[in-house]
């Protein structure tokens, strides 16, 4: 969009202002509006006006921050929005639309009250952008401006974020601190205008180089290789491409800063470049004779460790699962021998029938007034008579499979009184009871399961953010341009994943393959999850159709719904495994992609509660520094990734393709 002196580069609808301090929003609190960039007057604007006032781009005023002290509407009850603060949610912050006395600076005074929140300002005033945590709700974005006031937090219900980022690094250049500072310091991106002279004053203030830097940018820019290894410490990797090769050498630690605390060098962090895609071929299933093989004296199985690898590279033939699931599932242990597993069977069959009668002995007149297992039998029942109706083994309306299935959940709420029972539990449970065909063994075998799974059905869904999170953090390193793809349709939370992750993919392949890929996953090889890689695996099979067709969103979600019972098992866990061979030669695999592949061990958390969703990519984990002198206080070493140009321009073309 063109006019007299403007023109529009940048627009998005959808991008609300919470203006209650209240975690749920009612509607009259949420202001829908549109951000636009609009270039005018030989300067670069992000200007905010809510849907009535957004039709003229020309209508753009000026919103700043009222020092004067004389703004009626700003009251110490009234709850602000502290950018330092993460919540789950943002309301509007410490800047506030100001009363017109008298003719803005710049278009019209706004038509109706929610006009008055309208806001623009110069990209050149903006100091720092916060991007709220990812996660399942709305994302958020909060500008500060050089004169310490934040704006107004833009919601962006439909999405867009990322594009919005990728049209700001047009004209700044935005610095992020890494993922290993704390989660809070990797959504903050400070904001440098490209112009270098000020750039390097920026650099001179924060007195990162040990020499004089009013030239230091100029000389990146002509001489990037040399520059970088004389001026920038702790540099772990380069983006690829646009450095020349790492070679030997070492640039002296910086000095300290003034007040005597060891000064933060850069960390530029790399794009992820993975080798070949190894050949994978799946083994044949594991059969009774070579299970009977591994049968030494004593009933006890030998070379455990090979067998689960055969189980993980073929599965296991149908008449062998019965007693290979009650190893897997940790109802009999692999170590024990035939005697001491039927001891533990005589124990857990009495423990499972003690448990069984609490709730069998309860009375209809005690249950009237016991409406937490009034609300699991009601939830059972209703959930059991359309579980896996199409299977033989649950057919028919007198089925005694479908009383089994009511009985072992309704133990279970027993079993777990903190989680009790949740939808999704009986789709878990029904393969199960199939295979084994006894009560007690699918019970004890079932609460197996569950102690893998039991997070996903937590009313937090904390896991379930964090599984997403881990899915798309994979997804970013083995295939930005299907990232990118997805993130401009709005999908790239990949919220239409939920249900694979939920209930372990049960609904999406026919019940003969469910059977050979939880058996497969139970091994827990080759590392422990290798469930998001089958994710991974269907979305990279998918990948062409997704991305040659131009889906949109509601697209998107209803050929990954059609996708159901038209899967091969055996095509998907092949293509997993190769996926994971082809993550695990790369040398140089970010540290929380290693943590999510088993390769290392988790990062410790910097607070009591560690948070909710993956961090963003961050390098593969240096050494540790030698301990600091004890008369001396540690500091936490952060780092800026800044954000080059050349590769925002690319992800937007991988977008737009």
């Amino acid at each position: 969009m063109e006019g007299a002196g403007y023109r529009v580069v940048f627009e998005k609808g959808g991008v609300y202002l919470h203006t209650s301090a209240k975690k749920h929003q009612d509607p009259d609190s949420l202001i829908a509006g549109v951000i636009r960039v609009v270039e005018k007057d030989n300067d670069v604007l992000l200007h905010w006006a809510p849907v009535e006032e957004a039709g003229d781009s020309t209508q753009i005023f000026f919103s700043k921050k009222d020092t004067s002290g004389g703004d009626s509407c700003t009251s110490e009850e009234e709850p602000t929005f502290d950018p330092g603060y993460e919540p789950d949610w943002a309301v509007i912050s410490t800047v506030r639309p100001r009363h017109r006395h008298s003719e803005p600076t710049r278009g019209a005074e706004p038509s109706s009250p929610r006009g008055s929140w309208a806001f623009s300002v110069s990209l050149g005033e903006l100091k720092s952008i916060r991007r709220s945590k990812p996660g399942l709700s709305w994302a958020y974005l909060v500008l500060v401006t050089q004169a310490g006031g934040s704006l107004p937090a833009l919601h962006f219900h439909r999405g867009g974020t990322r594009a919005l980022l990728r049209v700001l690094s047009r004209y700044l250049l935005l610095a992020r601190c890494p993922a290993r500072s704390s989660p809070q310091d990797s959504r903050l991106y400070l904001v440098f205008p490209h112009d270098s002279s000020a750039l390097s004053n920026s650099f001179h203030h924060l007195q990162l180089f040990d020499q004089d830097s009013s030239n230091v940018v100029s000389r990146f820019f002509q001489d990037p290789y040399s520059t970088t290894f004389s001026s920038f410490s702790r540099v772990t990797n380069f983006f690829r491409g646009a450095l020349q090769p790492h070679q030997e050498g070492a640039s002296p630690d910086l000095p300290p800063a003034p007040d005597d605390e060891p000064e933060p060098g850069f960390e530029v962090i790399s794009c992820v470049e993975l080798g070949p895609r190894p050949a994978v071929e799946r083994a044949p299933p594991v059969t009774e004779e070579e299970w009977a093989r591994r049968m030494g004296p004593e009933g006890r199985l030998q070379q455990v460790p090979e067998l689960k690898a055969r189980i993980f590279s073929g599965g296991l033939s149908p008449s062998l699962r019965r007693e290979a699931w009650k190893f897997l599932l940790g109802y009999l242990s692999w170590e024990g021998s035939a005697e001491e597993h039927k001891a533990h069977v005589r124990k857990k069959t009495d423990e499972y029938f003690r448990m069984k009668l609490q709730w069998k002995s309860v009375s209809p007149e005690q249950e009237r007034r016991n409406s937490l297992l009034h609300g699991y039998r009601s939830l059972i029942e209703r959930d059991v008579s359309r579980t896996d109706r199409n299977n033989k083994f649950y057919e028919g309306p007198e089925n005694p499979g479908l009383g089994l299935l009511n009985d072992i959940l309704l133990t279970y709420c027993m079993y777990h009184f903190d989680l009790g029972y949740v939808q999704g539990m009986s789709d878990l449970l029904s393969p199960i009871l199939y295979v084994t065909q006894n009560e007690v063994d699918a019970f004890w075998c079932f609460c197996g399961f569950m102690e893998l799974v039991h997070g996903n059905f937590e009313e937090s869904q904390e896991t379930m953010k964090r599984q997403l999170g881990q899915l798309l953090l994979l997804l970013r390193v083995l295939d930005p341009p299907l990232c990118d793809f997805l993130d401009s349709q709005d999908s790239g939370s990949l919220c239409f994943c939920f249900r694979w992750l939920l209930i372990w993919f049960k609904r999406e392949f026919p019940f003969p393959d469910v059977l050979r890929l939880w058996e497969v996953l139970w091994t827990g090889l080759p590392g422990p999850n290798l469930h998001l890689l089958v994710a991974c695996a269907i979305l990279d099979m998918e990948r062409d159709t997704l991305m040659l067709s131009g889906f949109g969103s509601n697209e998107i979600l209803k050929h990954i719904n059609e996708l159901t019972m038209k899967l091969s098992v055996e095509d998907v866990l092949t293509r997993a495994e190769a996926l994971y061979r082809q993550l695990t030669a790369c040398r140089e695999l970010p540290h929380n992609v290693q943590e999510i592949l088993g390769l290392a061990p988790p990062a410790e958390p910097q607070s009591p509660s560690p948070p909710a969703s993956p961090l963003p990519l961050s390098p593969t984990r240096a050494p540790p520094a030698p301990p600091p002198p004890v008369d001396t206080v540690p500091q936490p070493d952060s780092s800026l990734e800044i954000l080059p140009e050349e590769e925002e321009e690319e992800e937007e073309e991988c977008a737009d393709s």
